[in-house]
């Protein structure tokens, strides 16, 4: 059993890991859709090898939920390659917001007053970082369409969430082989655009291999340790580190500065985000 002290350690360090993915993503020399086809291969691998209880648990459900999770895997590396890794992981975030709005019609569970005040933040949000990063730049060479992409990634993201929801009624299916499925459909979709491997220098396999088996794989061993030993407030609270560094990796590694207006748009979005889960938290504990 892991010590409860060691477990916030835990999820830190996986959204560390995770944090680094923006500027690995920008350090190879390959389009989206290659380095989103090659990392989730090496991924796909990683955590089978890595975590034991990614080998079970594969049923139909668990594949409709890993095509939720593929779009959003492949969208999210396409975008990070075309805009800037600020606004990629920021409109990524805005997945609740697509939530509370399908969640009642998917999962027949009804959006509070509070679940409906975090939208306006949220819609704030996205608009200052669509708003913030329209000027190209060698490591955002087409942000409208990028921001686009990491729009989609949301949302398909939002799906992914909702199907994990979904699944946690029947546990015959398991999260991880979702995720572990969501790594094959993207290598797959993306695998038949990917050059030749011979033609691929160095530098770039050395950086999907830290994609795959770092940034993903050995990011999940310590978030699934350290998952189930915090309180989910404090788990997601924490996670809240990954948006926030993604963009500093970026700058330190390639120079990229975010825009004002898109670093203020995502303060609104993760600000929103964690007030939220500090004011979920609190409400159970109020009525006890």
């Amino acid at each position: 059993m892991l010590p409860l002290r060691r477990a916030p350690l835990e999820i830190v360090v996986a959204a560390l890991l995770f944090s680094t993915g923006g500027a690995a993503i920008k350090a190879t020399t390959l389009t989206g859709i290659e380095v989103g086809g090659l990392r989730s291969a090496i991924a796909a691998v990683a955590l089978l090898i890595f975590i034991p209880a990614a080998r079970r648990g594969f049923t139909w459900r668990a594949a409709a939920v890993g095509l939720a999770f593929a779009g959003s895997l492949v969208l999210f590396v396409t975008a990070n390659k075309l805009t800037t890794s600020a606004a990629s992981i920021f409109l990524q975030s805005t997945a609740p917001l697509y939530v509370l709005l399908a969640g009642p019609w998917l999962l027949g569970e009804r959006a509070s007053r509070s679940d409906l005040l975090l939208m306006l933040p949220v819609a704030a949000g996205l608009l200052l970082v669509f708003a913030g990063t329209g000027v190209a730049g060698r490591t955002a060479p087409d942000p409208f369409r990028g921001n686009v992409l990491a729009l989609l990634s949301g949302v398909t993201w939002a799906f992914a969430i909702m199907g994990l929801r979904w699944m946690s009624e029947h546990p015959r299916s398991s999260p991880l082989a979702a995720a572990v499925l969501g790594n094959v459909f993207a290598a797959v979709l993306c695998l038949p655009f990917v050059r030749s491997p011979a033609s691929i220098g160095a530098p770039d396999w050395l950086a999907l291999a830290y994609l795959g088996v770092f940034q993903v794989g050995l990011a999940y061993v310590f978030l699934t340790r350290g998952v189930g030993q915090l309180p989910a407030l404090d788990a997601s609270l924490l996670l809240l580190v990954e948006p926030g560094l993604n963009p500093v990796w970026a700058w330190i590694a390639h120079g990229e500065r975010p825009s004002g207006l898109a670093l203020g748009g995502g303060a609104l979005i993760l600000g929103a985000t964690a007030v939220k889960a500090w004011a979920d938290a609190r409400l159970p504990r109020a009525a006890a």
